[in-house]
């Protein structure tokens, strides 16, 4: 039998010739140049650590969360205009049957509706600090700001109830009482009289308010996860390049950066669970307003309560915050804007949606 001569071998060496045979074997067969010789390129760009299996499941009910709470405020307005204008009219024509919501006593009414706005700034309050205090690096101005859209949203709140119970209080009578003595409010219902004004709903005006404003603060939420590649890809940007790098960061300075990276990581997670709260409260609050549509108030004083929410939190979010010299900012704006809006566009064939602002 022959035997198999040895492959890659230089012409005019010998077979025999084994050490140098299997070294130029070895070289010939590389694809790529000895590592003596590789380009050096500054090290792998970072990746993202492995999801757990908590984590994964925190994300799933976030994106659940995101469904109800961050549907668009807009098309929200109008649905709750609508059921509130077509349904109460529907209510007042129809009898409703009774249910434990049909009673003022209810736990849900008594515990969540008339604390209505200390709830909603046990949440959108921490929410609104903790959001600007991360992308706002600590700046206090930056952070002032934001919690301006609630201190002025309070004030709203107070005006129009005190304008509603006043309408109340002076625009009624006394039924069946034709002294002049009794033509108040107070007076008429201590003499154990029935006063009949137009007793403008509260609670549509607090529940659509404070549903709406949930859903525009909530949108600080939208590309927050993102954040976090960003800070990785930026460091090593930073670490490896000469030149100015591409990216939402690029123009905050090394000791914010370094801020940002600390506080995102400490923070993030106290942000997911009042994300979490917050989409619970706005789901009982739309449980209340269906409540309030069948059993409280007449038709018109529902729809002055919702006209009110309606055109407050328009004027404010749609108009207002959106001068920066008035001392107010839109959600999310911070040193940096990591969810601009811009129009659905198509890349590869992937539509992309950006929030609004």
């Amino acid at each position: 039998m022959s035997k198999r001569k040895p492959i890659n071998v230089v012409a005019g060496s010998s077979p025999k010739n084994t050490s140098v045979g299997s070294s130029y074997y070895k070289n010939a067969n590389l694809n790529f140049r000895p590592s003596s010789m590789q380009e050096n390129r500054g090290g792998t760009r970072p990746v993202a650590e492995p999801s757990s299996i908590s984590s994964v499941i925190v994300s799933m009910i976030l994106h659940i969360c995101r469904k109800s709470l961050l549907y668009d405020p807009r098309l929200k307005a109008v649905i709750y205009f609508g059921a509130v204008f077509f349904g109460s009219i529907v209510c007042d024509v129809m009898p409703i049957p009774k249910t434990y919501f049909a009673r003022s006593s209810n736990i849900f009414n008594q515990f969540f509706i008339k604390w209505a706005w200390g709830w909603l700034l046990a949440t959108a309050g921490p929410w609104i600090l903790l959001t600007a205090y991360t992308i706002g690096c600590g700046k206090k101005e930056i952070i002032l700001k934001h919690l301006a859209r609630l201190g002025l949203a309070t004030l709203f709140w107070m005006s129009w109830i005190s304008f509603m119970n006043y309408i109340e209080s002076n625009y009624g009578r006394c039924v069946n009482v034709r002294e002049r003595s009794l033509q108040n409010k107070v007076k008429c219902l201590a003499a154990g009289h029935f006063w009949n004004g137009l007793d403008v709903s509260g609670h549509a005006f607090i529940i659509i308010y404070s549903s709406l404003i949930l859903s525009e603060e909530g949108y600080s939420l939208v590309g927050w996860e993102a954040i976090k590649n960003n800070i990785m890809n930026e460091e090593y940007n930073r670490k490896t390049s000469t030149q100015v790098t591409k990216g939402y960061l690029n123009k905050i300075s090394d000791e914010d950066l370094d801020f940002l990276k600390k506080t995102y990581k400490d923070l993030t997670p106290y942000l997911r669970g009042l994300f979490i709260i917050m989409t619970i409260q706005q789901i009982i609050w739309d449980v209340m307003l269906v409540a309030t549509i069948l059993y409280y108030h007449t038709m018109i004083e529902k729809f002055f309560g919702a006209a009110a929410a309606i055109l407050t939190w328009y004027a404010t979010y749609y108009w207002l915050y959106r001068f920066p010299n008035l001392g107010f900012c839109m959600p999310s704006e911070g040193i940096f804007k990591y969810n601009e809006l811009r129009e659905n566009t198509k890349e590869n064939g992937v539509r992309s949606s950006y929030r609004r602002y």
